[in-house]
């Protein structure tokens, strides 16, 4: 087989943020450009000689032409064998799962998760680790200097083989293996989950619609829930996967999952309600009329998950990201065990999982998961929700107003003003972090403020830092504000404002959620300046 080794040169913004490197699909598609990242992750990584990767993704535009030429390339870089999903497809899930079961050297992951797809959308690309995780920040940091230096690339003459086919082949030296991208993933729902007890409360009539939302978990959701436990044929909705996600948003909240919304909100909704996102690693859950929070979602599994047999009396620990509400922490205080704060991003809680330290972790994003793999995965907190229902016998909104008449309610809400000039986000959180000494014991919108802070983390299994994480603003009382930028969009910035007010047993629980927290929104708006700094008299997108 021969092998092209391509003069190539640096291609400026190939620095892969807390998911990966995303871009706009035409970016990817540019002459070099997918090829210059793909070299640069083998040379950033150690070399691909005598490896074994995992190789898929969500099904988006591109999805294809990517796949094949990172078996090109692997194959001209030395690589011993990769492991792809048929026609190129893993859910983000799926793929750790992989990469774990085979011990693999690693995974690349084709996706921008929640992003929207198509030719005029976004693409993505990302490397997780051999633990089944995304990179950690020492190994993206190896990749992007890579990419600033980068010479050349090489790729393998030969054509990239039939990835539509179940079966081996070879590429030069390389073994590809085309698997069942369901089968493993499955087999592993299998060991934690009693499906018994799940297929007889579906067989009981108890009813569920799961909206894939044209992405990739689609065809796991119909094998499990409709093959394998039994729930009603056309319970799982937009189940093929599309290249443009049928022109939606695959974002599982209830702006995006709208359809899912309107028909558990019906006069004949229903029992449970669940939504997947683009990859497969994020989920929504919602009872008859009544949307879960990602926030009570993750609060909720961690008081219950003992009635699934994989966690019953093995919860070590819990996880949640900085931005998440603190109605975790009740919880994980009521059971006596640990619950860690780490930055946004899923790669922070790798080290907590490997460790030992603990078993359950979720962000306010609409992503749960736990040690059985390392990432976020939404078919599995949907199996656990369904697990827990099971075994329980409340409804999903009984459980939830049970739960908070025992906890208390940490009402909760996030506001995302997207796209925004880059330098004026930039501007609006300068000057919140310039104002930290001088906010604290100041009032606004009759709220006084106790401490502020840019959150910064040390790792407590292997002591690093990570700083300038978000700024946190508590009030007295109890109500917090957290505004950060996010990393996971292609165009200008996204400022996301995080609110969130607890409310003790016995309180008033039952109040609309935007209500409960006016004051707390009165006080964002006017300590971050926010019109100022962005132009805008609200949020674009309201969760």
């Amino acid at each position: 087989m021969a092998n092209q080794i391509v003069p190539t040169s640096p291609i400026e913004g190939q620095k892969p943020g807390t998911s990966g490197l995303r871009k706009k699909t035409a970016v990817f598609q540019e002459p070099g450009y997918l090829e210059n990242f793909v070299q640069s992750l083998f040379d950033g990584t150690g070399g691909a000689a005598g490896k074994t990767y995992v190789v898929g993704g969500d099904g988006r535009f591109f999805n294809d032409d990517a796949t094949r030429t990172i078996i090109r390339m692997a194959a001209a870089n030395g690589a011993a064998r990769l492991i792809i999903g048929q026609n190129g497809l893993l859910s983000t899930p799926a793929a750790s799962n992989l990469i774990r079961k085979n011990q693999t050297d690693g995974g690349i992951i084709l996706s921008a998760s929640h992003n929207p797809g198509g030719q005029n959308g976004d693409f993505g690309i990302k490397f997780n680790a051999a633990n089944g995780g995304p990179a950690p920040e020492k190994i993206t940091e190896a990749i992007y200097a890579r990419t600033q230096d980068i010479t050349q690339y090489r790729i393998a003459e030969a054509d990239a083989g039939d990835i539509s086919t179940l079966g081996s082949y070879k590429v030069g030296d390389m073994q590809v293996d085309v698997i069942d991208p369901v089968a493993d993933y499955e087999d592993l729902m299998r060991e934690l989950f009693d499906f018994d007890a799940i297929a007889k409360m579906f067989a009981g009539g108890f009813r569920v619609c799961f909206d894939a939302m044209h992405a990739v978990t689609g065809p796991y959701a119909k094998r499990i829930l409709e093959g394998v436990l039994g729930a009603a044929h056309g319970s799982v909705i937009n189940a093929v996967p599309s290249l443009d996600f049928g022109g939606g948003h695959p974002d599982p909240n209830p702006v995006w999952a709208s359809e899912l919304v309107a028909l558990m909100s019906g006069t004949d909704a229903p029992d449970f309600g669940a939504a997947s996102d683009g990859d497969g690693d994020r989920n929504m859950v919602m009872g008859r009329d009544a949307f879960v929070s990602p926030s009570d979602s993750l609060a909720l599994l961690t008081a219950y998950a003992h009635l699934a047999p994989a966690y019953a009396g093995r919860l070590s620990g819990v996880a949640r990201s900085m931005p998440t509400s603190q109605a975790v922490d009740i919880v994980a205080e009521r059971l006596g065990i640990p619950c860690f704060e780490t930055p946004t991003g899923w790669k922070f809680f790798g080290n907590l999982l490997d460790a030992g330290k603990a078993t359950l972790c979720g962000e306010e994003s609409a992503g749960t998961g736990s040690n059985h793999i390392r990432e976020k995965d939404g078919l599995w907190a949907v199996l656990l929700w369904l697990n827990i229902l099971a075994r329980d016998g409340r409804d999903i909104v009984q459980l939830r107003r049970d739960h908070w008449r025992s906890f208390g309610r940490n009402y909760y809400s996030r506001h995302d003003y997207e796209e925004i000039p880059t330098e004026a986000a930039g501007a609006l959180m300068s000057a919140l972090r310039a104002n930290l000494t001088t906010l604290p014991g100041s009032t606004v919108a009759g709220l006084t403020i106790s401490e502020v802070d840019n959150f910064a983390y040390t790792d407590p299994v292997d002591g690093s830092l990570t700083e300038n994480q978000g700024v946190r603003i508590r009030f007295e009382g109890g109500s917090r504000v957290v505004l950060r930028l996010s990393g996971t969009g292609t165009q200008g910035a996204t400022l996301r404002v995080y609110l969130e007010r607890f409310e003790a047993p016995g309180g008033d629980h039952g109040q609309d959620v935007q209500a409960a927290l006016a004051p707390v929104i009165e006080a964002a708006e006017t300590i971050a300046d926010i019109k100022t700094h962005t132009g805008r008299d609200k949020a674009d997108i309201i969760t």
